[in-house]
């Protein structure tokens, strides 16, 4: 892996260690960190198409792990879908990537994107920070990972209002100090 590629797998985690962990958004993401259940994977698509494969590799590759090796993977995309809206698009591809392989049910889908919107909400809305991540990112989890969890969680429900609550009274300004975003690179200079 060169230089280069490292700098998104190290932005990625970074913004897991200090937003996601940090800011308590996901409450179960901090025990598969510190038992580095987690495999970060960078995409080398260069199209949608490129990327479908990426995921159906990805995917096949994560049910052949126990669990207690690898309980998920963030599949990092710094080279296609920029564009959220198209991002978002693709997530109808990839679930039928997981009806494909028969996974619905067994793996699921959680998206993150530098520009994610919720429906209903500005652009500017410090609660879309919640699915903001440095680079688009395609999380997969195990169904049972997420059972197993939500069991030991008092009120799952709460979390999203939780992280509603906790992006307002950080703001944007206390979002920018946790220093998540994307390192600048020489590329991006030249990308915008």
């Amino acid at each position: 892996m060169n230089s280069s590629s490292s700098v998104y797998i190290e932005d990625t985690r970074r913004w897991l260690e200090r937003a996601v962990i940090g800011l308590n958004l996901c409450p179960f993401a901090k025990a598969v960190h510190v038992k580095q259940q987690i495999h970060y994977a960078l995409s080398q698509a260069r199209s949608v198409n490129e990327l479908r494969d990426e995921l159906e590799m990805q995917l096949r590759e994560l049910i052949t792990f126990n669990p207690e090796v690898r309980d998920t993977t963030l599949l990092i995309v710094p080279t296609v879908l920029r564009d959220f809206l198209d991002f978002n698009d693709f997530l109808a591809e990839a679930e039928a990537v997981l009806k494909a392989l028969d996974l619905e049910g067994v793996i699921q889908i959680a998206s993150f994107h530098p520009d994610y919107q919720f429906a209903g909400t500005r652009a500017d809305d410090i609660t879309n920070f919640t699915n903001r991540s440095p680079y688009p990112t395609l999380h997969l989890i195990r169904e049972a990972s997420i059972d197993r969890a939500v069991e030991a969680f008092p009120d799952p429900e709460a979390i999203f209002e939780t992280n509603m609550k906790t992006l307002e009274n950080l703001g944007l300004e206390g979002w920018t100090a946790l220093n998540v975003g994307p390192t600048p690179t020489p590329e991006s200079h030249h990308e915008k």
